[in-house]
């Protein structure tokens, strides 16, 4: 009996006792979410006040910030929606975003596989490669349009020296698109290479050893190996700088103005002309709701077609 009263004392599952939180850690806890909260909730303020504020606009008409809005209801969005001006500017953005993220991605993956050979002075050329994405944008801006000057410039006078005659890079429309994204690629693109050298970082490799062995060549292991493993990264990417892109403000209207003439206008451009060239508050904002709507489905749209869990 008594040995049988052991065997089920120590059969018993031991309880296990909760940890005790004593006074100096509930007091470090309370002091740190003190310290926390008001820079949570100014953070919270920064980014959704001026949001509900543009979105609350965008249904009022007003020439200024200081005047007295008048509500219009939906007669802004009518307005911008019926303008074929807001269209052309919308497609100008979608192709922008399309072709500086396509030649961002594409180049920044080629750098970052050269980088991540074996050979003497790489470290050094790994710093080189990010002092573009260091740089300010307005240093980019007017370094590139000193040298794409029509009259002066570095490029159209060694054009000259060679024969060719001086490319109007800011005045034709075919060298105002290519100026800026040509300069938005050379200044982002250090961002997706330094990213995907990274995530090059964590491929093991014994994938390649198991992928030679079965006699892969290196083609084959960039698309069988290498961009496999980082799909779930070239998702992302593709979606933050697209998002960026189709933002994007200053590089664009620091080179053309949106020009020659309407050229080169995309929504962004848009939306400031509206808001402070031309005094229409509610139609301005009423254009920047739109951005937002518009990223906003995209990225639940391009989420949906490829969800990061599958990838993982």
């Amino acid at each position: 009996m008594v040995s049988l009263r052991r065997s089920a004392t120590l059969a018993a599952p031991a309880q296990v006792q909760p940890a005790r939180v004593g006074p100096l850690e509930r007091r470090e806890r309370k002091l740190f979410i003190a310290f926390l909260t008001p820079g949570i909730l100014l953070a919270i303020g920064a980014l959704f006040i001026p949001v509900f504020y543009a979105i609350q606009l965008s249904f009022y008409h007003a020439e200024s910030f200081i005047d007295t809005p008048q509500f219009v209801g939906l007669a802004n969005y009518v307005r911008i929606f019926t303008d074929p001006r807001y269209w052309e500017a919308f497609w100008h953005g979608l192709f922008y975003a399309s072709a500086t993220v396509f030649l961002q991605v594409v180049i920044g993956i080629a750098i970052a596989l050269l980088l991540h050979q074996e050979f003497r002075g790489r470290n050094w050329l790994r710093s080189a490669a990010l002092a573009p994405y260091i740089l300010p944008t307005v240093v980019v801006v007017y370094i590139w349009k000193w040298l794409l000057n029509m009259n002066h410039g570095l490029i159209n006078t060694g054009l000259e020296a060679m024969g060719i005659a001086p490319v109007a890079w800011f005045s034709s429309v075919v060298g105002a698109w290519f100026s800026i994204i040509f300069v938005s690629v050379w200044y982002w693109t250090p961002f997706v290479t330094i990213t995907f050298l990274a995530a090059l970082q964590s491929i093991s490799d014994d994938l390649y050893d198991a992928a030679a062995v079965d006699g892969a060549n290196s083609w084959q292991k960039l698309f069988h190996v290498t961009l496999p493993v980082l799909k779930p990264v070239l998702v992302v990417i593709i979606m933050l700088r697209t998002i960026f892109m189709f933002n994007k403000f200053d590089i664009v209207w620091l080179i053309t103005n949106g020009g020659p003439l309407t050229a080169t206008e995309h929504l962004p451009i848009l939306a400031y002309q509206k808001t402070f060239d031309m005094f229409d508050i509610g139609g301005g904002t009423a254009v920047a709701t739109s951005i937002f709507l518009f990223l906003t489905l995209l990225i639940w749209l391009y989420f949906k077609l490829f969800p990061l869990e599958e990838m993982n």
